[in-house]
């Protein structure tokens, strides 16, 4: 199979995904995936239905294009889930070395402004974010709720633990 062919590129996400640590995607500053391996082997579960999977796919419209385009699409009835990274006050995000592209509060502010006209015209919206005051300030309009989880994905076991997160709607 070709790699770099659609049915490559998808097979080669999926070992990636499965054999990766915790299932983790990220990119370095030039765009190359650099995630090192995990504990797991199996790359096809018995649980899988990729058929069933590519099936559904099929109905679908994947786009790739900036958010701001994609939300100003949806209407009444819509629902919308965001889950930007998560930023702490006015600075670039904790995982700015993982990115091509770092999200930055200049981000955060057009994705809440986006969020909210979407919201203005009857789209249900759910985000999740970091409980920090800058985005209980930024997100002022929206009902929020606190909600704590633990995170078990931090590569220094005593960074994991439980995190306080915002629920936005």
């Amino acid at each position: 199979m070709n790699c770099r062919s659609p049915h490559g590129r998808a097979a080669r996400f999926i070992y990636l995904n499965r054999t990766c640590w915790n299932g983790l995607y990220r990119v370095n500053f030039r765009g190359e995936f650099n995630v090192p391996r995990g504990t797991k082997n199996d790359v096809i579960l018995p649980t899988d239905d990729l058929y069933a999977i590519s099936a559904l796919l099929s109905k679908a419209e994947l786009v790739c294009s900036d958010f701001e385009e994609q939300i100003n699409r949806s209407k009444k009835g819509d629902l919308i889930f965001a889950d930007p990274p998560y930023t702490l006050d006015q600075t670039p995000n904790g995982f700015i070395k993982y990115n091509g592209v770092p999200f930055s509060w200049d981000d955060q502010l057009r994705l809440c402004a986006v969020l909210l006209r979407a919201k203005n015209r009857g789209v249900v919206v759910f985000v999740t974010n970091a409980d920090h005051e800058s985005v209980r300030n930024l997100y002022k309009d929206f009902e929020i709720r606190g909600t704590k989880r633990y995170s078990a994905i931090a590569g220094i076991a005593n960074k994991r633990g439980s995190v306080s997160e915002l629920i936005i709607q």
